[in-house]
């Protein structure tokens, strides 16, 4: 676990932060530019210092200012991977892995090799690497320096949309398979989607959530940084069936015996893999009673939670509760009126379409 209450001025910017972040899973970052996330990450890892305050690293202490206590970074047992890779330019791939490890070629080192699928670069030098596969490298050294924590600060940021897309898949079977706790800087939200557990919202230097993805994405302090278009809530649960007819799976949400049928994501779907959904609040309307017959797949029970209006977009924010998850709908001032929608009332929320952001499928 990582306990973080420190203090720092920069320049305009007052960086107070109070965190608690889990020991396992990825931890996403998130804020403009200046929030101070970069700031915060070079902190952790003792790259610099705060002005006051105390951080510790499962029951380590890594900083303490009123005990004078401040840990080297190279002491600290924390992975670093930065925007630029910052290979060593004289040594091959391989002796950049090597420099991880202590120069032992061990079985976390071929583990770590065939996870990010960089075997065939071992005897290239860096120079010859795409930007993908030198951020892929780069990741491989950190991990083999076996951190206590991991940190990466916007990995992807440099990159251009195809090398993402080549990384991306290597992201998300590191978030699986390897036991680090990663913190991930970032400011796109689709990475977030992708791979992050837990979310903290930096703004100008504090933090205005911190919590479970599914918890900090539904809230309602998360909506004003999205665009009408990107309002939605994340669902979490499991494969439950496979259409024996259709390419349609049906996935259990957490804790509730409700189903929602989703479009197969892929071929080797299998029944109890996890999975993480995403309902635009675009693709969610309310009809008072159940339809005999409908195109629409998804049509469930939900009790209104709250309603919010958006007098610039002409929208009601919709907040509902769907067998105790959230889910939001944005509707019309025109319809709220028509319909008398009331906290507490009753409805079923026709949901037209659903996206799968995350899942354990098809790791390779």
């Amino acid at each position: 676990m990582l306990v973080i209450d420190i203090k720092k001025q920069l320049g305009d910017l007052n960086l107070d932060v109070q965190l608690t972040l889990p020991s396992s899973g990825i931890c996403a970052i998130f804020g403009r530019s200046g929030a101070g996330k970069s700031s915060l990450a070079n902190i952790i890892s003792g790259l610099s210092s705060p002005d006051s305050g105390r951080i510790t690293l499962n029951n380590s202490v890594l900083f303490d200012s009123e005990k004078k206590v401040s840990i080297p970074p190279e002491q600290r047992h924390i992975g670093y991977v930065f925007q630029d890779a910052r290979l060593f330019p004289h040594y091959k791939v391989e002796g950049n892995l090597l420099y991880g490890c202590n120069g032992k070629r061990t079985c976390l080192f071929d583990d770590v090799v065939k996870l990010l699928d960089i075997e065939s670069l071992l005897q290239r030098y860096p120079h010859s690497l795409s930007g993908g596969e030198k951020q892929r490298v780069a990741i491989g050294r950190a991990i083999l320096s076996e951190p206590a924590l991991l940190i990466m600060d916007e990995p992807l940021a440099s990159l251009d949309l195809p090398r993402k897309h080549e990384v991306m898949p290597y992201l998300e079977r590191l978030a699986k398979e390897i036991q680090t706790p990663i913190i991930y800087v970032t400011h796109s939200l689709d990475e977030i989607l992708r791979l992050a557990d837990h979310m903290v919202l930096l703004n100008q230097g504090k933090v205005s959530l911190s919590g479970d993805i599914t918890d900090v994405w539904g809230s309602p302090l998360m909506r004003p940084w999205l665009n009408a278009s990107e309002h939605s809530a994340l669902l979490e649960g499991f494969i439950t069936e496979l259409h024996s007819d259709h390419p349609m799976t049906l996935v259990t949400l957490n804790n509730s015996q409700q189903g929602i049928w989703v479009k197969t994501p892929c071929k080797c779907t299998e029944e109890g893999q996890k999975i993480r959904l995403r309902i635009r609040a675009n693709d969610v309307s309310l009809i008072k009673q159940q339809p005999e017959q409908s195109s629409i797949r998804n049509i469930l029970p939900v009790i209104i939670d709250s309603l919010t209006e958006d007098k610039e977009n002409d929208v009601v924010a919709v907040k509902l509760n769907l067998s105790g998850h959230i889910l939001w709908a944005n509707i019309t001032r025109w319809a709220q009126e028509e319909l008398v929608l009331e906290v507490g009332q009753h409805w079923f929320a026709q949901i037209k379409g659903v996206s799968v952001t995350q899942s354990d499928l098809c790791s390779k």
